[in-house]
């Protein structure tokens, strides 16, 4: 799985939960994918390098 596929997943169990609690457990699980992305995004484009520091 993608991690785009794994953000539309989310994205699809955050609209069908009621539950507050799983609610805010998915929106934290759906924003750290999000930012794995911008990072994946980041690195390819060149923006960030992957490689350490030192």
């Amino acid at each position: 799985m993608t991690i785009e596929q794994h953000i539309e997943e989310l994205r699809a169990e955050l609209n069908n939960t009621l539950d507050a609690v799983e609610r805010r457990e998915i929106e934290a699980e759906l924003q750290f994918a999000q930012a794995d992305l911008a990072v994946l995004v980041a690195e390819q484009e060149g923006v960030i390098s992957a490689e350490p520091p030192f």
